[in-house]
């Protein structure tokens, strides 16, 4: 039985040997541990934190985002949009200016046919003239007494001449 109970010896070495580790220990050992284990605390804080920094940041970042990209459909939609007023305007204007074209070459023909008409008309009345001129001098060349005579012989004369 002596040899499941310790001495009193053994018991009181052991006891100081204990003690004296201890106070090893608590004199170079402790402070290091505990500051070692205080600054990976410290660590595991900071890399928390900062991940949730980054969390928000990266948050942030895709708002940002989602604002530029709605920014830029926005743009894109009013780009498209003064694209499609430009081109309704160039193809408004070209239709305008063709209509005013074909109203100046309308005018012009206008112009052209009254000319024409009027040439036409002058040129008729100078023919006329001229058949008056030569119907007179026929009939005082022969002067008749009767009037059925006269008018018979007028009517002869304007069978005769012909009309260009």
């Amino acid at each position: 039985m002596e040899l499941l109970l310790p001495g009193f010896g053994l018991f009181f070495w052991t006891l100081i040997a204990l003690l004296f580790v201890i106070f090893l220990l608590k004199k170079f050992a402790w402070k290091p541990i505990l500051e070692a284990l205080n600054e990976r605390e410290k660590g595991i804080a900071d890399s928390i934190s900062a991940a949730e920094r980054i969390k928000a940041e990266m948050a942030n970042m895709k708002s940002e985002h989602d604002v530029l990209l709605n920014q830029a459909r926005e743009e894109r939609t009013q780009l498209l949009k003064e694209a499609k007023e430009t081109k309704d305007k160039i193809v408004n204007e070209a239709k305008e200016q063709a209509k005013e074209e074909a109203n100046k070459i309308m005018m012009e023909a206008r112009q052209q046919i009254e000319f024409q008409k009027n040439a036409a008309i002058i040129d008729v009345k100078n023919q006329i003239g001229s058949l008056v001129i030569e119907v007179s001098e026929k009939v005082l060349r022969k002067e008749l007494s009767n009037k059925a005579e006269q008018n018979q012989y007028i009517n002869t004369l304007a069978n005769e001449i012909k009309l260009n």
